[in-house]
Formats: C-alpha cells, sequence, structure tokens
C-alpha cells in the first residue's frame, strides 16, 4: 500500500479539491489541442521529431495543448502569436530543456505542464520570465536540481517536481510565499528541506520515496498542513514536534519501519485518515484510539496481536483495514463501528467472531479469507456480513453443534492404486475375530477394478472423536481433467497416490510434478500427502531409492518455483526503481508503459504466490495393501494431520444445529433417492430441522460452499432447486467423461429397449423395436458415438437414453442440462437466446470432446474475407501465457462460457472461429511444445483503420469471461500480452508482446 498509487486508498478524495483548484483556472476559456501528423507512433521507427504546424488566427486561445506529439521543440513566434495564452501544456513529448519561446509567454502564463519528458535543465532565463505563473508540472523528468530563480516565481501556488533526480532544493525555496502544493516525491532527498519549514502557506507535502532518516523537530511550523505524504520515507521515528500539525487531515506513514508514536499523537484531532501500514508495531498504537473524527484507519502488514476495546471509540470510522498481522480475536465492541464500510481481516489467526458482528451491516469491502474460522465457519463468513449475520441469529435459535469433518481427495495418475487404497482405508475390520484376516484377504483375491471415474465415500475414521472423512476418489483418466477442478477446494487434504511398483524418475512430472501444479494454483498453501502404493512389489533399495527420488524432485520443482517467481518479483522491482517515462522509452524495455501501480500490484501477487507454496507432508509414505500393519500407519498419519490445529484449524467448526439436522434429513429416505428437490420440498425438511422459510438460505448457501450439496441462488434456471444427491450426479457426470464408445453404444442400447408408448413424458415417443429393427437402431445409435466422441454433438432425446434410469421426466433432463452448462461442460447449440425451442430437437455440444475439427477461419487468417477479396485491417491479438500450468479444462470451459457472446461460431479442438455481431473473432489455445516454453490462450480479432475500437468492443466481453474463470485459480501465474499488429501483419512467427493487463 506504499505510495500514492495504492488504489484501495480513498485518500483520492482528499486529493480532489486540489485537483478543482488545479482546473479552475480552464474553467470557460477558450481551448486547443494540436496533434502532429504520425505523433504518438513508435520511436524506433520514426525517430525524427514531428513538425508542429499552428493554425492561423489563434491569437484568443487561453488554454494550448500539445501533449502527446514528441516534441523537441516548438514554432518560432510561439508568445507574438499566443498573446492571450494562459495555460499552456507540453506534457509526454521529448523536450531536453524549457523551450525558449516558453519565455515569451510569461508576461501572461498562468499555468505550465512540462511533466513526462526529458528535462536535464529548465534554463534560469527561462524560469525568471514565468513571473506571473501558479502552477507548474515537472513531474517525470531527468532533474538532477532546481534552478535558484524559481523561488522568485511569487504567484506560485502548486509546484509537482515527483519522480526527478534532486537531492537537494534551492535555498530560493523558503521565498514561495504563496505555494500550497507541493509535489517531491520520488526522488533523492536525504533529510528534510529545511526550506519548506518556511512556507506558512503549505497545506498538500508529498516527500515520499525519498531517504530522509527523520524529520525536524521544528516540522511544527507548517501550520497550514493538511495533506502530508511520507510513504517509505525511512523515518524510523517521529518527533513530538511533528504531534503539533494540528491542521492536519491525512497522513500517509506506511513503510517507514515504525514501532510507536508518540504520546502527543493524539493532539491532531483534525486527523480523518492515516495509514501505518507496512510498519512494525506490534500493538496497536493507543494514541490512535481518542482521534474520535478518524474515518479511515489502515494498519495491515504490521505484527499486531490484539485489538483494544476501546476501538469502539473510533465511532466516525468507515475504513479499517488489519489485514496480514497477527490477530488472533477481535473484541466484541468492534460491532459498535456501525457505520464501517470497509473492513479488511485477511492474513490473520482468527479463529471466532464477535457475537453479533452482523450488525456491521453497512461492511461492502469485506476480506477475511486466510484466517482459522471455526464460528462462523470459513466458508460462511467468506460470503459476506449478511451470511454472518443470518448464521449468528440461527446460533441464537438453536444449540450449537461441532462437526470435525475433513475432506480427504485421492489424486494420482491412471492406476496408481487409488481406488484400492480406498477400500482398504475406509472398510472397518471385524475387531476380534479371525475372520478379520479373511476380510483383507478377500480385497487381494478380488481387488476393485479400478475407479468408474469420480467416487465419493463418507468414512468415519475415529468413532469416539466423531470424525468423518469425506473421501473423494478422482478418476486419474485425461478425459475427466475437465471436472477434476471442481472438487479441489480450499481447507481439504490431498492425498497423491503413486505406484512405486511402475514409478521411475523421468516419470515425475507426468505423475508427481503436474498433480502439483495443479493442486497449487487451484488451492494455495493446500496440503498434501505423497503416499506410494505396490510397495510390497519393491526391493528394499528399490523402495528407499524410488521415495527418496520423488522427494529429492519435488524439492527441485520447488526450489525451480521459488526460483522463478523471484526472478519476475526482481524484474518487476527494476521496472519500478525506473522512471516510468524511461521505462516508456522502447517498447523493448520490461514492462513498456506499464504503470506503478499495475506493476506494485503485480509485484503482490509474486509475493502472494511465494508465501503460499504448497505444504508437502514429508517423507513419501509407502504402503502396501496386503499389509494391514502399513495400512493402520497410514490411517494414524492421516488422522494425525487431520487433527494438527496449525494445519487444518478449522476442522472442529461450530454449526447451528438445525443446518447440521438439515443436512442429515436431505440425506434420509425416502428424498435420498432423488435427484433433486424442488425450493418446497426443502423449505419442508428445514420445517423438521427448526428452520423457518426465511432463515433456509442461509443454510443452504453454507452446505453448498461446503461441498454437501449443489444450491445455485445467483442462477435463474436452477435457484429453485436443490441438488443433494451428489452421488448420483457424480455418476451422471462419469456417463459423460469415461470416453468409452462400447460402454456408451451400450447404454444407449439399453436405455431404449424400455422405451414404449407413453414412456418419458415430454419426450419424443420411441416405439420398441422390432428384431428386424435392432440392427438399424444399433447403427443409428453409433454415428451418434461417434459424433459424440469425434465432435462433441449430441441431441437432447439421446443424452435421455445415456442418463437412464436417473433421468425419468423432461424436467430431470432440462434441470441437469441447465446445470452442466453452469458448470462449464456444455452448450446448447442451436437454442435461440433467450426464446424456447418451440419443438425442434436441441444438439449439445461438449467442447472436451471436439478431436479433430477445424473452424472455417483460414480466409480470415491469411488476410482475405469471406468472399476472398484482400483487405488492409489492424489485427488485435491479446495472448495469456501460462509458464508453469494450464488449468485443466479451462479452455472447453471456457469455450461454452462465451457462447452467449458470439454467433455463427465453428469449433476446433485447440481453436474457435466465431463472430460478434459481424465482427470476427479468433480464440486459440497452444498448448508448450516444451518444457521451457508455456501454454499460450489468445483471443484476436480486426477492423479496418480508423474503426480498430470495434475490434476492441468485440473481444473485451470474452477478456472477461476468461478473467473471471482465472480468479478461481488463486495461484495460477500468467502473464498478459497485447501482440503487435504490425509484426502481426508483416507474418512474423514470432510478434513483439506489450505487456497488457496485469
Amino acid at each position: 500500500m506504499a505510495g500514492k498509487d495504492s488504489g484501495n486508498l480513498k485518500t483520492v478524495r482528499l486529493w480532489r479539491d486540489a485537483a478543482l483548484r488545479a482546473r479552475k483556472l480552464r474553467s470557460n476559456l477558450r481551448q486547443l489541442t494540436l496533434s502532429c501528423p504520425g505523433a504518438g507512433g513508435d520511436p524506433l521507427e520514426s525517430p525524427d521529431a514531428p513538425q508542429l504546424v499552428l493554425p492561423a488566427n489563434i491569437g484568443d486561445i487561453e488554454v494550448l495543448n500539445l501533449g502527446n506529439n514528441g516534441l523537441e521543440d516548438v514554432p518560432e513566434g510561439l508568445g507574438s502569436a499566443l498573446g492571450s495564452l494562459r495555460v499552456l501544456v507540453l506534457r509526454r513529448n521529448r523536450f531536453a530543456r524549457l523551450p525558449p519561446a516558453v519565455a515569451e509567454l510569461g508576461h501572461h502564463l498562468t499555468e505550465l505542464d512540462v511533466s513526462h519528458n526529458r528535462l536535464t535543465v529548465l534554463g534560469a532565463e527561462v524560469v525568471s520570465a514565468l513571473r506571473e505563473l501558479r502552477k507548474l508540472n515537472l513531474s517525470h523528468n531527468q532533474l538532477p536540481a532546481l534552478p535558484a530563480q524559481l523561488g522568485a516565481l511569487a504567484h506560485l501556488e502548486e509546484l509537482d517536481v515527483s519522480f526527478n533526480r534532486l537531492a537537494h532544493l534551492p535555498d530560493s525555496f523558503s521565498c514561495l510565499n504563496h505555494l500550497r502544493t507541493l509535489d517531491v516525491d520520488h526522488n533523492q532527498l536525504t533529510t528534510f528541506p529545511r526550506q519548506l519549514l518556511q512556507l506558512a502557506a503549505l497545506e498538500e507535502l508529498d516527500v515520499s520515496s525519498n531517504r530522509l532518516r527523520g524529520l525536524p523537530e521544528d516540522i511544527s511550523a507548517l501550520r497550514a498542513l493538511k495533506i502530508l505524504w511520507l510513504s517509505g520515507a525511512e523515518l524510523g521515528t517521529l518527533p513530538s514536534g511533528f504531534c503539533e500539525l494540528a491542521s492536519l487531515e491525512s497522513l500517509m506513514l506506511d513503510n517507514n519501519g515504525l514501532q510507536a508514536l508518540p504520546p502527543e499523537f493524539s493532539r491532531l484531532q483534525r486527523l480523518k485518515m492515516l495509514n501505518l501500514s507496512s510498519n512494525l508495531f506490534e500493538e496497536f498504537p493507543a494514541a490512535l484510539l481518542p482521534l474520535a473524527g478518524l474515518e479511515e484507519l489502515y494498519l495491515s502488514r504490521n505484527q499486531l496481536t490484539s485489538v483494544p476495546s476501546l476501538i469502539a471509540g473510533l465511532g466516525r470510522l468507515l475504513t479499517l483495514w488489519l489485514d496480514n498481522n497477527r490477530i488472533r480475536y477481535l473484541p466484541d465492541s468492534i460491532v459498535e463501528l456501525t457505520g464501517l464500510e470497509e473492513l479488511v481481516l485477511q492474513g490473520n489467526q482468527i479463529a471466532v467472531l464477535p457475537d453479533n458482528f452482523g450488525q456491521l451491516s453497512r461492511v461492502g469491502l469485506w476480506k477475511i479469507k486466510d484466517n482459522p474460522l471455526i464460528q462462523p465457519p470459513y466458508e460462511v463468513c467468506m460470503k459476506g456480513i449478511p451470511y454472518i449475520a443470518a448464521y449468528q441469529k440461527e446460533l441464537a435459535h438453536s444449540q450449537p453443534a461441532v462437526q470435525p469433518r475433513l475432506k480427504l481427495l485421492l489424486m494420482g495418475h491412471k492406476a496408481a492404486g487409488k481406488t484400492l487404497l480406498r477400500h482398504c482405508l475406509t472398510e472397518d475390520k471385524v475387531e476380534g475375530d479371525q475372520g478379520g484376516g479373511d476380510k483383507e484377504k478377500s480385497y487381494l483375491l478380488f481387488p476393485p477394478l479400478g475407479s468408474k471415474g469420480i467416487e465419493v465415500t463418507s468414512w468415519t475414521a475415529d468413532a469416539s472423536r466423531g470424525l468423518r472423512f469425506t473421501v473423494y476418489d478422482l478418476a486419474g483418466d485425461e478425459s475427466y481433467e475437465v471436472i477434476q477442478p471442481f472438487f479441489l477446494s480450499p481447507g481439504a487434504l490431498y492425498v497423491l497416490v503413486v505406484n512405486l511398483a511402475t514409478y521411475e524418475p523421468r516419470c515425475f512430472p507426468t505423475t508427481v510434478g503436474t498433480f502439483l501444479h495443479r493442486v497449487g494454483a487451484r488451492v494455495p498453501h493446500a496440503v498434501v500427502c505423497i503416499v506410494g502404493t505396490h510397495a510390497d512389489l519393491c526391493g528394499e533399495r528399490e523402495l528407499e531409492e524410488k521415495c527418496l527420488d520423488i522427494h529429492r524432485q519435488i524439492a527441485l520443482q520447488e526450489k525451480h518455483d521459488a526460483e522463478g517467481l523471484s526472478h519476475l518479483a526482481k524484474v518487476v522491482d527494476e521496472a519500478l526503481a525506473r522512471d516510468f517515462e524511461l521505462r516508456s522509452a522502447s517498447p523493448h524495455a520490461a514492462y513498456y508503459g506499464v504503470s506503478d501501480k499495475n506493476l506494485r500490484r503485480r509485484k503482490a501477487h509474486f509475493q502472494y504466490l511465494l508465501n503460499h507454496r504448497l505444504q508437502i507432508l514429508s517423507p513419501v509414505l509407502p504402503v502396501s495393501c496386503r499389509d494391514p500393519h502399513q495400512l493402520q500407519r497410514l490411517r494414524d498419519k492421516l488422522l494425525s494431520v487431520a487433527e494438527h490445529r496449525e494445519i487444518f484449524p478449522n476442522l472442529h467448526r461450530v454449526l447451528p444445529r438445525s443446518w447440521q439436522v438439515l443436512e442429515e434429513l436431505h440425506f434420509q429416505p425416502p428424498q435420498a433417492q432423488r435427484l433433486w428437490l424442488s425450493w418446497w420440498d426443502s423449505a419442508r425438511l428445514g420445517l423438521q430441522a427448526g428452520l423457518t422459510e426465511d432463515r433456509l438460505q442461509s443454510a443452504l448457501s453454507y452446505l453448498h460452499e461446503s461441498g454437501k450439496l449443489l444450491y445455485f441462488e445467483d442462477s435463474p434456471a436452477l435457484k429453485e432447486h436443490v441438488f443433494h444427491n451428489l452421488t448420483r450426479l457424480i455418476d451422471i457426470l462419469n456417463v459423460f467423461f469415461q470416453r468409452d464408445a462400447s460402454l456408451l453404444l451400450h447404454k444407449l442400447l439399453l436405455g431404449s429397449s424400455g422405451e414404449g408408448e407413453g414412456e418419458g413424458e415430454g419426450f419424443p415417443t420411441i416405439a420398441v423395436p422390432t428384431p428386424g429393427q435392432d440392427s438399424l437402431r444399433a447403427t443409428q445409435f453409433h454415428h451418434y458415438v461417434e459424433g459424440f466422441l469425434l465432435h462433441g454433438l449430441l441431441p437432447a432425446h439421446v443424452i435421455r437414453l445415456l442418463l437412464k434410469p436417473h433421468v425419468q421426466a423432461q424436467q430431470d433432463l432440462q434441470l441437469l442440462l441447465e446445470l452442466l452448462e453452469k458448470m462449464g461442460l456444455c452448450y446448447c447449440l442451436n437454442k435461440p437466446k433467450g426464446k424456447p425451442l418451440n419443438g425442434s430437437t436441441a444438439w449439445y455440444k461438449f467442447p472436451c470432446y471436439v478431436q479433430n475439427e477445424v473452424p472455417h477461419a483460414e480466409a480470415w487468417i491469411n488476410g482475405t474475407n469471406l468472399a476472398g477479396q484482400s483487405f488492409v485491417a489492424e489485427q488485435l491479438q491479446i495472448e495469456y501465457s501460462f509458464p508453469f500450468t494450464f488449468p485443466p479444462g479451462l479452455f472447453a470451459r471456457y469455450s461454452v462460457q462465451i457462447n452467449s457472446h458470439v454467433v455463427h461460431r465453428s469449433d476446433g479442438k485447440f481453436q474457435i472461429f466465431a463472430y460478434r455481431g459481424k465482427v470476427p473473432v479468433v480464440v486459440s489455445y497452444r498448448p508448450a511444445k516444451g518444457v521451457l516454453q508455456p501454454d499460450t490462450l489468445s483471443i484476436a480479432s480486426h477492423a479496418s483503420l480508423p474503426n480498430i475500437w470495434t475490434a476492441w468492443q468485440a473481444i473485451t466481453p470474452l477478456v472477461e469471461e476468461l478473467n473471471v474463470l482465472l480468479q478461481e485459480w488463486p495461484g495460477l501465474h500468467y502473464t498478459v500480452h497485447i501482440l503487435c499488429s504490425k509484426c502481426l501483419k508483416r507474418g512474423s512467427p514470432n510478434p513483439h508482446a506489450f505487456p497488457g493487463m496485469c
């Protein structure tokens, strides 16, 4: 949050008045903006400065804007031609010194902006001539010093010399008696300039990002000061005289190594905004508590362990940021801050929120993640204050219930032994029965025939303590990659299963490395246990060597990833150390044209990724399902990890008893066998649990967030239904993702054999086939299966046959298809937007099955239109690059998500060609060709000049949809670039990439 660029602070409100004052001279003035031909182009391709030609009869112009023209000089006679000029803007040009022509305007010029140039000297004569100047902007230049003549500008009110190379200020600065605003941030000052202490009229001062290393005691002389920025000034301490600045309203002291505030700090009674983030406070500064007028308080990234109850005295507080500290609890009195609009608590150690926390109903910006929450549970807190209020209200109606339950996910390559391991772990043994050994041996005689896809099992690991695992056995087959991410969630224990009998060091990337990257991208800081199966098939030395190799390669991969992220963070630091103008001097510079704000955001993300690495438990645990002792050792290990408070602090979450009963009722006969329940069905169950209808939604929301059932309150098509039977839903998903042609054909034949007159209400009637029709029916179904496996296409009535006996009525099928579309697995190919199909057959497309189609985009790609005529157009292409891992199933889900935005689409396995209105767009995925190359996903369009804006309008909704999907992967590292249109037009195989959204 250091620096003026922090997007989270609302201090812009305090600067707004200054901006209005800066613009007041321009109101109702006659203005003119001029652009040179060819200005704003690539400076490497047009090294010559553009020539500016002033139009005739401009003598009455009062505001002239010549910014962003690449000028190195201005036309002679400028002063004589502009006799009425009062405001001159020369920003973003190439001036090395102030043009002499500016001196000709000095007798009437009141505002001059020469920011973002290459100034190394101003010129004493030119400065002396600007005797009427009231506002001067010299920021983002290369000035090592300022001329003494600057002090003679007696009318100067606002001066900006930020982002230069100033080591000191001239003594004449003390003569600027009318100066109200001064910005000197990002320079090379080593002490606070004493000349400033004479500026009695100064109201706004920014000396951030200078190595001041302290403030003078007599800084109290600046009694008119209202806004003071001291971010990153390396102060260490504040003098007592600082507390005499009684007019201060806004104060930035972040990133200064402060450990305490002077006791007299409480005298600053006019203070409304205070930023103390990124300091070294271990205790909440007591001197803040008497500041009754405080509206914004930022204490992020300190070492606070508690918050005092007297914070309730800050009754006008609107914003409170306490994130990334060590706070274990909040005082009950915090709920008295009913005016709060922003409350940020993430990255602390808070387990329980105070009672009546829901009273903070005005809080709009709420962040609480990365806390060991148990009351309310994490899933409730993440939904926001209204859900917390509902939870606490329900807890007052109902007895609390502690529910120790943990999600356990078995992951691994195909044939790793996950299913057999699951059976051996979760099956109960017969205690004290000699037949128990026979029961264990039965697994060896009749082992499970591999996973059926994705399976869910409930396992009571410790009945005495009520500890239960919900075990998810995730299929290792690649065809399931598109749905696996739905089951990866925070707060789960991940068991990565490796077949030690077949493991070889060269197989590490596919059997271990890829899985770790995916889990880390989806769930940063996830807990992973590596289990090696089939240990009985390995010799003792072989077993040791393979376990050590896995451990060694995991360490190498983690080290490589961390070093890569550290290097990227270092590049960002180097870019931040350079002036924005220097970064924008060449398109080949790192982070060309990227603002400081976006760079800081990028650096914060790198730091988050570095601080949230996977928690990989070591060593590798070798297990043989033939050995009961090894299985028991694994059970004990899983139990000890689950109950480790530092690893899973929110295991023992507290729920209202009514919520727990509601969950149990959903899984009891007769409703347990149904595929879905209506809202009213769930409401009746809620009444049995003691929940009135108005209290039901918060309970269902929690059960959805915790993965017990599916309830999409934000979907108009699904919000009236509760999908409680996850086992049957997973069985349905397994039908679509096993990719077994013979199995699909068998299901179709079996489903159609029972169809008769009147069966399947709402479906086309399918008569019982005669023996002579069996062959024809089989041939027809074979074509459907072939079309599905190659092109991902299925008609609705065939989907119904595949899903028997799960689907009995039209409503069942329609709801399931809406659900699959909500999950991003398929879309209706021929349904008009917002309209019914009116009896025609609905066809559904499953993008993850598209194998060999090539979209009809060759004409567009090759530079001709659909009629075969050549055109001259600018191509706009945004490219996302994924250097570590590409989220599995992302391209297929993205294909579904964009369907509502496009028409006339044609899909290929890795490419989509479509139209946005009349504008063509192409979405392309390019898998990495080697270890050192990233996966890329690009979105492209084109338009003929000067209508390139239509290309931007075409792809913007598609970019937004992709960004929404990527938010589901908080641990993912990716970059965004805009490819050079000139390189694309030349057909360059490696077009230059400009940094895009960071």
